[in-house]
């Protein structure tokens, strides 16, 4: 955070470009693996899949957390506490099984009206 109180991603994003170097430094470069094709999937019919805008951000933030070894508490303390917390409580739904839904009670078997 800079003095202001305000969260800086530029600066975030000058300190991973200096980690990057010097992660860089330390190792040899290995050969980047080729991309393998996904397979052919067939055609889908109806409605097109839910597409999520921020999934390629997500992923790349992910890689980033990853390669850098952040843990939870260091990727929380770069954003502000509002967008800390919901980070937090997404994680946490994510980790949890969803709930099934129940189906309606059984109307009464003598057929008379129980409301």
């Amino acid at each position: 955070m800079n003095s202001s109180g305000k969260y800086d991603f530029k600066q975030f994003q000058e300190e991973l470009a200096a980690l990057d170097r010097k992660a860089a430094e330390t190792r040899p470069a290995a050969p980047a693996p080729a991309p393998v094709p996904p397979p052919a999937a067939p055609k889908r019919r109806g409605r097109p899949p839910k597409i999520d805008p921020l999934a390629a951000a997500r992923a790349e933030f992910e890689a980033l957390r990853l390669r850098h070894g952040f843990t939870v508490a260091d990727v929380v303390s770069w954003f502000p506490a509002e967008e800390g917390i919901a980070y937090l409580q997404g994680l946490i739904a994510a980790s949890e099984p969803k709930q099934r839904r129940r189906r309606k009670a059984d109307p009464p078997a003598d057929g008379s009206d129980a409301g």
